[in-house]
């Protein structure tokens, strides 16, 4: 065979093939248009091809097994280079393919005819093709016909792509509820909870007859209630402006590894209380153009979760360095993060199953709000994790030229 044929457009057609996903297993809707193209040019074979960069797929199938071949081997490799039927009368007449495996070999092919299945960009994807095992020539209503069906087939892969999008869209509108309905059940528990304790020890206060110790322990309980709440709407404020682009942003060159030790030093109480072993590996500045406060918030809600998510006896690890960029990373051996929950922890409001099966407390907004920080940084958030190993978070933030 002579030279591999290219369309001009191959690199826009390829790319029109990925976007359709189509270049999939063959479809029973193709092959019956592959089915009726050879009754109507009364061949063996029918065909509809899809002509991917190295390789041509079988979308539609009738009297051949094959799922794929190679394009080299393909007579549709040439016409997809025009837009009109090409029809071999006699492959081993002709130069181009007489030494073709699919000529000498199985299925033996002597005759071919395909029109190109053009898209509403223009583009040659594939082919509707028929083939036989001995010469001949089709009539002019084939011929017609033949065009007809590749115009068919090319609606058809349109229709296919929009129905696999409404399916996709159906599917994010689902999680999207369910994501919401997961919030209000969340958000519902985590503010009726405090205000329960507060209304309850208010009435007990308000009744009397407490001795002036007792009523200072019950103030205080409602004092960390109503600081849990003001928490809780200062989170759900600064996730919905961060969501806006409104959250105030001042970058300066700010030392990462203080940052570490004054955060780590904030929750110490909380991880001694937890039973958990605590180390900081910060021993020298880690100079980035950062928001302080706002990085000390991303990295209060990374070790908040390494507290909540691992079981007493735990350790969590958190470590500072420059090179090759400022980087802060937060390892903990805590219950760690399944895979199908992974690419969805940086969601707005996703709590995995392992955090609703153990009633761990959260929004589930905490790792989105990190992320939004990092990202308004211009920054990296990277994170691993297995069930039972652990989890490791690392923040990657600009180097302090950046701050201009």
């Amino acid at each position: 065979m002579t030279s591999w044929p290219w369309p001009d457009d191959e690199a826009e057609r390829v790319r029109e093939l990925e976007e359709l996903h189509a270049l999939a297993a063959p479809d029973p809707q193709f092959s019956s248009i592959a089915t009726l193209a050879a009754h109507m040019c009364g061949t063996p074979i029918g065909l509809v091809n899809l002509v991917g960069h190295d390789k041509q797929y079988l979308k539609g199938r009738h009297g051949i097994a094959w799922t794929e071949m190679d394009r080299r081997d393909s007579f549709c490799q040439y016409t997809i280079c025009g837009d009109q039927i090409m029809e071999i009368p006699d492959a081993q007449a002709d130069s181009r393919f007489r030494d073709n495996s699919v000529v000498v070999g199985e299925p033996y092919v002597r005759f071919y005819a395909g029109a190109p299945v053009v898209s509403g960009r223009g583009h040659a994807l594939g082919t509707v093709c028929v083939a036989d095992t001995r010469p001949r020539l089709l009539s002019d209503d084939q011929r017609q016909a033949l065009t007809t069906l590749a115009g068919n087939t090319a609606g058809l892969l349109q229709l296919h792509h929009h129905a696999l999008r409404s399916e996709q869209m159906l599917a994010r509108m689902r999680e999207v509820e369910e994501l919401k309905n997961q919030f209000l059940r969340t958000v519902n528990h985590e503010l009726r909870t405090p205000l329960t304790a507060i209304s309850s020890y208010l009435q007990i206060i308000c009744d009397g007859d407490l001795d002036e110790v007792t009523e200072q322990k019950f103030l205080r309980v409602i004092e960390r209630n109503s600081d849990r709440l003001r928490d809780l709407l200062d989170e759900l404020l600064l996730m919905a402006s961060l969501n806006a682009g409104t959250a105030a942003f001042a970058p300066e060159q700010a030392d990462l590894a203080a940052l570490v030790h004054q955060t780590a030093a904030a929750l110490a109480e909380r991880a001694r209380t937890g039973q958990l072993t605590m180390t900081v590996h910060a021993p020298q500045a880690v100079m980035a153009c950062a928001d302080a406060g706002r990085v000390q918030h991303a990295l209060t809600q990374l070790l908040d979760n390494a507290i909540k998510f691992t079981p007493p006896g735990g350790r969590i690890e958190v470590a500072a360095w420059n090179d090759p960029a400022p980087t802060v990373e937060v390892c903990d051996t805590g219950i760690g993060i399944g895979a199908a929950d992974i690419e969805h922890v940086f969601d707005d409001f996703y709590r995995a199953p392992e955090a609703e099966e153990r009633a761990i407390g959260g929004t589930g907004i905490g790792l989105s709000i990190t992320r939004k920080i990092v990202e308004l940084h211009d920054g990296t958030v990277q994170i691993d994790s297995d069930p039972d190993q652990g989890t490791r978070v690392r923040l990657t933030l600009p180097a302090p030229p950046s701050c201009g």
